[in-house]
């Protein structure tokens, strides 16, 4: 059992996507199920884990840590696993891993997640907490239509009692009419209504002088209400990513607003009305862990035969079916039906991108990225680079992002893949990209990058190459991927030809490719890294390597 002395919303915000706890615990069960969770598999765990594709961390300082960081949080909270007597995966877990409408059972595990329970109790010093969060969530959406992440950071997260559900739409309300009368600056409006709310909600340990946080000695109110912001703006962000992963709620990342998809409309309002809102099992722990690993509950309209049948007819009227099916049968079919509208969205949109229609939105979301004005900039720049790279030239391009049911952006490639691979014929290119800047751009990206390409060119059996893409190169990156164009080592199929480029030399190598009179050629992309061999023999260093071949960039249609 955790104490909580959170005084706003208490959500999980480990891991960050959620998608990247499925194989970890199926790690898990595959190899622990039936022992004890303790210090030993703990770090045998970790040592386990290290060793896989998707792994993306450390884990070394204190690996049994690192290993309860990433069962006891998420998987644990959300029900997919239990951890006492014996690991196990409940029955919530199984689907998780092995169901298709992995949505589905994200969506009825959020539902049951509550505060308080056995699981987690508020300390004396914690709000009142009464509250399922992503089931009021979820309503308080569903109620304004529309949510800005403001809006959700700096209001929503108070909705600790569902009892309060009222009040805090009366607080937006108010904080709407006061933005449209206010005549300044927008971001002072919104520290100074965020600040407002900090004291209040805060009020106790600033009376009391309680303001040192756990990361520094300083004890000033300043610096307390500096951590408390950050601290909100992180939970509003790990909402957000659950939220999304139920494929119910859109995200506009320039207006940075939540909504409900429009179709999905139906199936919200029925949660909504049938799901208890008050916590349940708060002081039975065996009732309770038995109550949320159910991978039944709660009740969805999807669960209904009827509705599914109606949902068929009404958006996919080409589809034949028997109402006689069993409803797994008609599920079936109705996610075959939105897989193939989804493909043929995307397919739809690479028409259009390689039309060039698509340039100046291209161009502007890099912008967007660059000038820090959009959210999640991370993803948006994986599938503004997937686009980016369809439009570049030939060939078969794909992203391995996650999209929604109507081709949206939903989240980053899984850590085991290249963020995208392009298909040339001949041969082949992985491409990723990072927002990740400094020392931590080179410790997150470094092997991995490397490893992804080498996996390509053994699964193809093509000759490859990587371009990497970030707002900044860092030097460390530089050298080791200068360094790997000359080394030959088999673990990752001979020498690796990876080019690092700043986002403002790939998008100079766009423009021109927008402003050629005829259409680049696959040949050309090849002749690039070619390049980047050549200058690797005849360069004093890497950093003479790196300045040459971001010339190259920058005239990469004049190469011969």
């Amino acid at each position: 059992m955790a104490r909580i002395d959170s005084k706003v919303i208490f959500v999980t915000t480990s891991p960050r996507t959620p998608a990247k706890m499925i194989p970890e615990i199926e790690l898990l069960n595959s190899n622990f199920a039936g022992q004890v969770w303790n210090n030993d598999t703990q770090i045998a765990f970790m040592e386990l884990l290290k060793e896989e594709n998707f792994f993306n961390g450390e884990g070394a300082n204190d690996p049994a840590f690192s290993a309860r960081d990433r069962m006891n949080r998420a998987p644990k909270a959300l029900g997919f696993v239990k951890l006492s007597p014996k690991i196990a995966l409940t029955p919530a877990g199984e689907r998780l891993v092995t169901d298709k409408r992995k949505e589905e059972v994200f969506l009825r595990q959020l539902l049951k997640f509550q505060v308080p329970s056995p699981y987690h109790k508020p300390s004396a010093n914690a709000a009142d907490f009464w509250v399922k969060p992503y089931l009021e969530l979820f309503r308080l959406i569903r109620h304004f239509g529309s949510l800005k992440f403001d809006e959700l950071m700096i209001f929503g997260l108070q909705l600790v009692n569902y009892n309060n559900f009222d009040e805090i739409v009366e607080k937006i309300d108010r904080f709407r009419i006061a933005k449209a009368e206010n005549k300044g600056s927008y971001n002072k409006f919104k520290t100074e209504t965020l600040k407002t709310e900090l004291l209040e909600i805060y009020q106790s340990e600033i009376n009391t002088g309680n303001t040192k946080t756990r990361e520094s000695r300083d004890k000033s109110i300043d610096k307390f209400l500096r951590t408390k912001a950050s601290n909100l703006h992180d939970y509003a962000d790990a909402c957000i990513r659950y939220l999304r992963a139920t494929g119910l709620v859109n995200i506009s990342h320039i207006g940075r607003s939540l909504s409900i998809i429009p179709e999905k409309t139906s199936e919200v309002d029925f949660f909504l009305d049938k799901t208890d809102r008050n916590p349940c099992f708060v002081d039975d722990e065996r009732q309770y862990t038995d109550y949320l690993g159910d991978a039944t509950l709660p009740i969805l309209q999807t669960d209904n035969k009827t509705a599914v049948i109606e949902k068929l007819k009404n958006e996919f009227p080409q589809t034949s079916f028997n109402k006689a099916d069993d409803i797994e049968k008609l599920k079936d079919l109705l996610d075959d039906a939105i897989s193939e509208r989804k493909e043929q969205l995307i397919e739809n949109q690479v028409i259009e991108i390689k039309d060039y229609r698509c340039y100046d939105d291209i161009q502007n979301t890099f912008k967007q990225i660059d000038d820090k004005t959009i959210y999640d900039p991370s993803l948006m720049l994986e599938w503004n680079v997937w686009r980016a790279m369809t439009m570049l030239d030939g060939g078969d391009i794909s992203a391995n992002l996650k999209f929604d049911d109507f081709g949206n952006p939903m989240s980053t490639a899984q850590g085991n893949m290249a963020d995208i691979v392009c298909d040339y014929g001949d041969f082949g290119l992985t491409v990723e990209v990072t927002m990740a800047a400094g020392q931590k751009q080179y410790e997150m990206e470094g092997e991995p990058v490397t490893r992804h390409l080498a996996k390509f060119k053994k699964s193809t059996g093509k000759p490859a190459f990587c371009l990497f893409v970030a707002p900044t190169i860092n030097e460390a990156c530089v050298a080791h991927f200068y360094a790997l164009h000359k080394m030959n080592i088999s673990y990752y199929g001979g020498k690796s030809t990876i080019i690092p480029l700043p986002l403002s030399v790939f998008r100079k190598m766009l423009e021109d490719s927008y402003k050629a009179t005829y259409t680049p050629e696959p040949n050309q992309v090849k002749r690039f890294f070619e390049r980047s061999n050549q200058l690797v023999e005849t360069c004093d260093n890497e950093q003479d390597w790196f300045e040459q071949i971001q010339k190259a960039a920058l005239n990469w249609l004049a190469i011969r």
